[in-house]
């Protein structure tokens, strides 16, 4: 493995980490004060409380499952795209690590639900929710099933399961933006940190117009590299 290989690999690990310890901080809560700031340190004693850092145990624990989760996706994603070795390592990639993103979504769920007690108290006051759980878990089995035997499907279902998860997670916390753990009281919910109405007006014609430009994009680079990726002997990679 050349130099810049290994620091796109580890940057690319530390990435997907960080990403799932910032989600595990929305998911317990932060320690905000009465006008909405707060500061952590990076660590204190790695145990859950009032004065928590970013990383605690539970965090970490989100970071490591979300790495799993999306080496999975890019597996899947890998063996679509490609042929060969390259399509038969990342099959192989995806049948190892189905494993832990299984057990793993076991354990957060059940941890996350004595973290923070809005997502079962929402669940339990809104049944209706539990769709997007039972997107999750219907999309990791599909996933589980098709990983190694149909690319297609098994991108398809890892993008069910993602999906399935992260909405999980919106209705978990509803109403909720960023949960205090110093006082409920100090909690950023989706109405005390809106925009005034004038804003908010604006801001809804301009996603409208960056969403329509962010979709023509996607859809016309989805197109132009559609199929698999073909290497020829006179290249060197992909």
């Amino acid at each position: 493995m050349q130099f810049w290989d290994a620091v796109f690999c580890l940057s690319s690990l530390l990435l997907a980490v960080f990403y799932g310890a910032a989600l595990g901080n929305v998911v317990r809560g932060v320690p905000l004060d009465e006008k909405g700031y707060f500061f952590e340190a990076l660590w204190t004693d790695f145990r859950l409380g009032p004065n928590t850092g970013i990383l605690d145990w539970y965090t970490v624990l989100v970071g490591i499952a979300a790495f799993f989760a999306l080496t999975l996706h890019g597996a899947t994603w890998v063996a679509m795209k490609t042929e060969g070795p390259v399509a038969e390592r990342s099959r192989a990639i995806g049948r190892r690590v189905r494993w832990a993103v299984a057990g793993l979504t076991l354990i957060i769920t059940i941890v996350t639900f004595r973290v923070q007690p809005q997502v079962p108290a929402n669940l339990t006051g809104h049944p209706w929710g539990f769709v997007f759980p039972a997107l999750a878990l219907a999309g990791l089995l599909a996933a589980w099933r098709f990983v190694g035997r149909d690319d297609v499907k098994a991108f398809l279902s890892s993008c069910a399961y993602l999906l399935g998860m992260l909405t999980s997670v919106v209705f978990g916390v509803y109403p909720y933006v960023l949960p205090a753990s110093t006082n409920p009281a100090y909690s950023l919910t989706v109405h005390n940190a809106k925009a005034a109405d004038y804003g908010l007006k604006v801001g809804l014609v301009w996603w409208v117009i960056g969403m329509t430009l962010a979709t023509g994009y996607f859809v016309f680079a989805y197109r132009y590299s559609a199929g698999k990726v073909s290497l020829s002997v006179e290249e060197e990679g992909y």
